[in-house]
């Protein structure tokens, strides 16, 4: 298989792989960016290895683009480097429906939400059957279930075990022709446990 036929495994960043607070948490944090307390997800840099020597690796957060390329240059090791690295300027600010469905209202305040799109990577050529996206947000993929794969929200803990589950369970994936065909909302259930 060629590098280009791999598949794109799309990686978000704040509460994925790392949390960043404006307040310290109880443990000192891994290093501090702006006006932040980062916290680094335990197992990132085996993760990151792991999933490099799988897929083409990609960072997108709706978070601000300078903030998400400094995040990126601290925590990725040095030998990966990432097909892209996008962060809110790419993403889409959008009306999320069913938050005003459920609220009964229109709050412009806080029914907005920025949105990853991944029909942009197809105009650059990349095949949605062959882009996986991992996101902690279900809304922000809203236009991408087939593509997504839901972690848990990291909030600094020094115990969590996400990422190593997360590997396991993106070693099955490497080879599907369509990733879109997986079922991979109960990817947990089976890789989730230690």
């Amino acid at each position: 298989m060629t590098d280009t036929d791999r598949i794109l495994l799309i990686l978000d960043l704040d509460e994925t792989l790392i949390h960043a607070s404006s307040e310290r948490l109880e443990r000192a944090e891994d290093f501090r960016l702006f006006d932040y307390y980062v916290y680094v997800r335990p197992y990132v840099e085996r993760f990151l290895t792991e999933c490099a020597a799988r897929f083409r690796l990609a960072v997108w957060s709706s978070a601000s683009d300078d903030y998400v390329g400094e995040i990126v240059k601290r925590i990725f090791p040095r030998e990966i480097t990432p097909e892209f690295v996008w962060g809110r300027s790419r993403c889409t600010f959008s009306l999320d429906r069913a938050r005003v469905q459920e609220a009964g209202y229109l709050d412009p305040g806080s029914h907005y939400n920025y949105v990853k799109k991944l029909h942009k990577l197809k105009r650059k050529g990349y095949r949605l059957e062959r882009i996986l996206i991992v996101d902690d947000t279900p809304a922000k993929c809203v236009h991408n279930h087939g593509n997504a794969i839901y972690v848990r929200e990291y909030n600094g803990e020094a115990d969590d075990k996400e990422l190593p589950a997360l590997s396991r369970y993106l070693a099955t994936l490497e080879d599907v022709a369509n990733v879109r065909t997986i079922e991979k909302r109960h990817w947990r259930s089976v890789y989730g446990k230690t």
